[in-house]
């Protein structure tokens, strides 16, 4: 099996090199799927960077050829790394799964180029028992612990019904301004379940595994957006494509809450209308007013239940269905 993990970077020295240090810190151990082997190969898409970054790369380069000599228990890491001009964050992402999946290679002086999506590129993605996952861990963000990805990789065998789900995903913790870190479980096993998860959030993509696979049927990520494109794909492969999601409780990856998509709000705006944008572009306008009107009740009643107080307001809605029936309260 394959894992692809994508960074991304643009003038972000300091977080670039958490980054590297975390997944370079990967280990094996406790592997539990017998005679199993994980082949991990890093990509790094840097936007042409001015500042520390290309240094902090090339070292890094360095760091994973001595890996090669064999540590036990630590994987074999190959890297490929690109330094070049971009046109976005999505732009960047695309680049690094298309290196993924054969379709984008690089040339000794780190640039990169398109090829042809080939019959035997295909095949190795498709031949029997053989699965490539993609994981998105861009600049400043970390893998939570030095053994996430092995229980990641133990995890994709405990499904009995489905061994190698097409989405495995865990816990994301968000590093908050004040240095705390708090736990986002992506809605636990509840992806999927409801449209209404994805009109409220999204399923976050650092601390998700996707099969490779996926882009080739649900295509990469869209361009014309700046902050949601990740959130499209989701719903366009998720809620609209019907694909199957796993979660597992573990903690995959540390969240830099400096990013773009969150940066204190000030982009709250634009995340809102490029939804609604989609959304309106999706569903029927009588379905979209709908969830308009009723997302913030919903809420309020899961809160509810969740805390054991729904009881109480449903006696209270029956006493008022009772009076309303008998005549003694008239609804406006």
């Amino acid at each position: 099996m394959k894992l692809s993990i994508i960074t991304i970077n643009y003038n972000n020295a300091a977080g670039l090199r958490r980054t590297l240090d975390s997944v370079a810190a990967q280990r094996l151990d406790g592997v539990e799927q017998a005679g199993a082997t994980l082949e991990v190969e890093h990509i790094i898409i840097d936007g042409n960077s001015t500042d520390e970054s290309v240094a902090i790369i090339r070292d890094y380069e360095q760091h994973v050829l001595s890996m090669k000599c064999g540590q036990l228990g630590v994987p074999s890491i190959s890297l490929t790394w690109v330094s070049e001009p971009d046109k976005g964050i999505y732009n960047a992402m695309n680049k690094g799964i298309e290196v993924a999946l054969g379709l984008r290679q690089v040339d000794a002086q780190h640039h990169s180029y398109c090829v042809e999506d080939n019959v035997a590129s295909i095949g190795v993605q498709k031949r029997d028992g053989y699965h490539h996952y993609i994981q998105i861990l861009n600049s400043g963000d970390l893998l939570a612990a030095d053994n996430v990805t092995a229980r990641m990789y133990n995890a994709l065998s405990r499904e009995d019904s489905e061994p190698y789900p097409e989405i495995l995903y865990g816990n994301m913790l968000k590093a908050m301004s004040n240095g705390k870190l708090v736990r986002d479980n992506c809605g636990g096993a509840g992806v999927g379940d409801s449209f209404l998860y994805f009109y409220r959030g999204t399923l976050n993509h650092d601390c998700a595994w996707i099969h490779s696979e996926l882009f080739r049927r649900f295509g990469l990520y869209d361009e014309d957006m700046k902050i949601c494109s990740d959130w499209k794909w989701y719903v366009d492969a998720i809620a609209l494509g019907g694909v199957k999601t796993v979660y597992v409780n573990i903690d995959v990856t540390i969240f830099d809450m400096n990013g773009i998509s969150e940066s204190g709000g000030k982009n709250k705006e634009q995340i809102r209308q490029e939804r609604s944008g989609y959304l309106e572009d999706i569903l029927p306008t009588s379905v979209l007013n709908d969830y308009k009107k009723y997302a913030f009740p919903i809420s309020q009643y899961e809160r509810l239940r969740k805390y054991h107080i729904y009881g109480v307001v449903y006696i209270i809605e029956r006493i008022l269905f009772k009076l309303e029936k008998w005549g003694i309260l008239l609804p406006k």
